[in-house]
Formats: C-alpha cells, structure tokens, sequence
C-alpha cells in the first residue's frame, strides 16, 4: 500500500510545475509590477462644450454678508467619550438644572466652547483652567457656561448661570426658562455627534483632575466625599441605590440615613448561584426584612460624606454596599 502511494505522490509530483509555473495555468503574479510603463499623459479635449467635468469642493469657503442673520451651528468635530454608555442627559434637582455628559471635561470643553462662539451671544472670555465661558446675552446680562467635572468617573457636568452688571445671579421664572432653553440647545448639539466622538483638549486636561467625588479614610472607615450639596448628594445617593437594586427599609431626609438591606457576593454565591435565577429586574422591597446596613449622608464644611455602616458586624459587607454606592454615583 505505501508503495502505491509513493508511486502516486511521485507522479503528481511533475505536475504541480504546469498548475503553478511560468507556462502553467496558473503562474505566480507577484514580480508582474516589474515590468509595468508609465501611460503617457491623458490629453482631455477641454475646448469641447459637451463636457462636463464634475468637481467636489469639501471645503467651501463662505464669504461674510451682513444680510445672512441665521446661520445653522455646525456639527463639532468628533470627540472620543471615555465613558461606554456615552449618556447625554439633562438633569434637574428643584430650580438646580444641569447638563451631563459621560466623557471626561476636556474632551467636553471644546464642543460647548465651539458652540458657544457660533452663536448669537458675544463671547468676552473662555478660560479652559477655570472651564468658565462668560459671555453677553443682551444689555446688561450677562450669561456663563461652567464645565465641570462630574461625580462619576470620565462624566462632565455643565450649567448656566445668567447675572446682571453686578454679578447678582437671575432666578426669575423668565431666566430659569432660557437657562434651559439654552441647554436643550447644546444638549442637542452633544447628542448629535456624541457616538462618534475622538480627541481632547490639552488645555482643558486640567478640569479632569477636579473630581466632585473622591474615596477617603476616616477613622479607619472608607468614606465617600463629595463636592456637592446635602441636597445633590442625597439625591445621587438615592439614584445610586435604586439602581442597584438595593432593598430600603427606611429612610430619613432629615436625620440624613437610609436603613437598606443589601445581598452581598457571598450570599449571591450559594449551592445554585451559578443558575442565576434571581432576576434583578423582578426583585421586590421587602419591608419585614431586618436592615443589615446603615448608609448615612452628612453635609461638613460644604461638602457632603458618605459612610455605610454595618448593623450585624458584616464590614465586609459595608465596604461591598459603598463601593457600590460610588460605582453607580451619577
């Protein structure tokens, strides 16, 4: 049997040099460019009055005219988003109204400077150190943009604020209404291109180094700071536990706790864990259950701290709940 083989293989053998050799059906390519010429010149009959020679200008120029008065804000460059859900929202807390954007304050700084100095409003000055763009809504107001760095990680935070000449800030109904009719504005401006965003701005890098949530210690106890509020810091508490699904049995705006019981890892790991059948989505509260944990917001010297104490000695657990409290701060 190996002999016929052999024989076969050694007969085959010659033939592989008419498949793929120079003469054979199918001859090797890759030298071919050796012998390629250069074409001569193509001579195109440019008097000839039939045809027509199709040309795309990218790049217009657009003249200035003084009767043009509305003009659409072009679309900014793209801008990556570091954050994954790359979430545009408009946000509001009693008259507090605010824009987030997930992506860090120096990748947002140059779309909402873009879109600030092509609209109506006359810009006096945009400093990216301080992430301030002042600028002169109509006689005697003025109105400033503020790019700030949010709670969560990589996520800008920007406001407005419109002031008359003596720096005195306008809460009226009529200013509150254009403070979000101003933002509607820009927050579709960042929806349009928010997807497709690529590039930061090194002036800017500064404004992601002023986070509005950092982790301490204290006392040998893990504390969440944030610079914010009581009232915004409670209100993202109260976000951040919804979200994770967190089983409140009681809570105290005014005493500043929630009483929550939480599943930590090593209750969700149990015979039939791995099954997975507990659905996140259909958990219900359940109020007879006792509260594990103690979750207290306090306001010192204008920022706000957030503690988790454990009521049946699980500190493994409380540091687990506050860590997922800070994932999920927004």
């Amino acid at each position: 049997m190996k002999t016929i083989k052999l024989f076969i293989f050694i007969l085959l053998l010659p033939s592989c040099s008419y498949l793929t050799g120079p003469d054979g059906f199918f001859p090797e390519t890759a030298d071919d460019f050796l012998e390629e010429e250069v074409a001569s010149d193509l001579n195109v009959p440019i008097s000839d009055n039939n045809l027509n020679l199709n040309t795309d200008n990218h790049y217009p120029y657009q003249a200035k005219d003084p009767e043009v008065t509305d003009i659409a804000v072009p679309k900014p460059r793209q801008i990556f988003s570091s954050g994954e859900t790359k979430q545009v929202q408009l946000r509001k807390l009693g008259d507090l109204l605010w824009m987030y954007v997930e992506t860090l304050p120096s990748t947002s700084w140059p779309i909402a400077k873009s879109y600030f100095e092509t609209s109506e409003n006359e810009v006096l000055s945009s400093d990216p150190n301080t992430g301030k763009i002042i600028m002169v809504y109509k006689e005697g107001v003025q109105l400033t943009a503020s790019v700030e760095h949010g709670i969560k990680e990589a996520s800008t935070e920007i406001s407005l604020m419109f002031t008359d000449d003596d720096n005195n800030q306008l809460l009226d109904d009529e200013y509150l209404q254009l403070q979000q009719t101003e933002l509607q504005g820009l927050l579709k401006y960042f929806a349009d291109s928010v997807s497709t965003f690529s590039g930061t701005s090194l002036a800017a890098q500064n404004l992601n180094e002023r986070k509005k949530s950092k982790i301490l210690t204290l006392n040998e106890q893990t504390v969440i700071e944030l610079s914010l509020n009581f009232e915004r810091s409670w209100s993202a508490v109260s976000r951040a536990i919804d979200d994770a699904k967190v089983s409140v049995n009681d809570r105290n705006r005014d005493m500043g706790f929630f009483l929550v019981s939480f599943d930590t890892e090593e209750d969700k790991k149990g015979w039939f864990g791995f099954l997975n059948f507990d659905n996140e989505e259909e958990r219900t509260l359940d109020l007879s259950q006792d509260p594990e944990f103690r979750i207290i917001v306090k306001e010192t010297a204008g920022k706000t701290r957030v503690f988790v104490e454990s009521l049946q000695g699980d500190l493994g657990g409380a540091e687990e709940l506050l860590s997922e409290i800070n994932k999920l701060l927004t």
